[in-house]
């Protein structure tokens, strides 16, 4: 059971990562003028990946410095992110092999 849960949860900060990922690439391109949002496609699908990720880029920006234009939220969410994965993976493997958690 601990096994499969742990699993889920690796799925799911796959998944987040990726978001986040998308998201940067969408904005990058937006910000150097490659697509614009004119477009409905584009500025629906940018709103929606922003939707998704700004709950967890929020309390970042709150402790962070303000750095004008450069935002360094997603990076330190996807650090996280990897964190998150890399105690997870550990966890699974403990228990795949019956130490539990």
């Amino acid at each position: 059971m601990l096994y499969t849960l742990l699993g889920v949860l690796l799925i799911l900060l796959d998944v987040a990562s990726w978001i986040i990922f998308a998201q940067i690439i969408l904005s990058l391109l937006i910000a150097f003028n490659v697509i614009n949002t004119y477009n409905d496609a584009v500025r629906q699908v940018y709103a929606g990946l922003t939707r998704m990720t700004e709950p967890l880029y929020r309390p970042i920006r709150r402790i962070m410095p303000d750095f004008g234009p450069l935002d360094f939220s997603p990076m330190v969410v996807l650090l996280g992110i990897r964190i998150l994965d890399y105690i997870f993976a550990q966890m699974q493997a403990g228990a795949a092999i019956g130490g539990g958690f």
